[in-house]
């Protein structure tokens, strides 16, 4: 590969897969790439593709990101501490998925309002119709009937791409977190993508991992099998990776 890192500019007339090879993203901000374009559901498949996700807060152009490291986390390796494995088996929650797809991510938004949030109207708009279309999936944990946290993302071949969660009641989204590591070894999804570290997620068992060798996992899990999405589920009991 040649060439130094620079941003470049989308217009949204571009084709959906215009965006610049990833490695050669900003060091500072790290893993700023591009500006611009759109968030038609053609590019942002183009961009997860890619590695690259949309990252910006309200009146900022639309920016895209692929931060050096990254974290994943596989599902194998989710850390269920001894409280969370009482919870797990205590039999007061529910697991569903994809059953309110919009209300976790307006809540995932709406927890973040005083703080800032990058989940503008128009982010939340363009992962709706992915989940339309059957590439944006939600993970909910539920307690007495109403929603106790959620998780949700973008699912392509086997990589899911995890891009917020919320919680609501203590353990609501480690919950939807567990149910989600668990559902995805079973479907054979080899990595949650997690994009930066953060000390929550690294105690749940994620790591972070050069960007490098990041981009040749997804290029080889993104060429496998559609089969691998997830699909609307029925109701589960909430006892996620138990019986390791």
């Amino acid at each position: 590969m040649t060439g130094k890192p620079r941003l470049v500019w989308l217009a949204p007339g571009d084709p959906p897969d215009a965006f610049p090879d990833a490695r050669l993203a900003l060091r500072e901000p790290n893993g700023l790439l591009a500006a611009g374009g759109d968030l038609s559901p053609e590019r942002l498949i183009a961009a997860y593709r890619r590695g690259i996700f949309p990252w910006f807060s309200e009146g900022q152009p639309i920016l895209w990101w692929c931060p050096d490291p990254r974290a994943i986390l596989v599902p194998a390796e989710f850390h269920i501490s001894r409280s969370l494995k009482r919870t797990l088996r205590s039999g007061n929650f529910q697991v569903t998925v994809n059953r309110n797809f919009r209300e976790v991510i307006r809540l995932c938004a709406a927890t973040r309002e005083q703080s800032g949030t990058w989940l503008t109207p128009e982010m939340i708009s363009a992962y709706v119709e992915l989940h339309a279309r059957g590439f944006a999936h939600s993970v909910e944990a539920w307690s007495d009937g109403q929603l106790a946290g959620g998780v949700y993302g973008i699912n392509l071949g086997a990589v899911f791409f995890g891009e917020s969660m919320v919680s609501l009641e203590p353990n609501g989204s480690k919950i939807a977190l567990a149910q989600l590591a668990s559902i995805a070894r079973q479907r054979g999804i080899e990595f949650i993508d997690c994009q930066v570290p953060n000390e929550h997620l690294t105690k749940l068992g994620s790591r972070s991992i050069p960007r490098h060798e990041f981009l040749e996992w997804l290029d080889r899990c993104t060429c496998q099998s559609p089969e691998q999405r997830l699909g609307v589920e029925a109701e589960l009991p909430a006892i996620a990776l138990l019986d390791r």
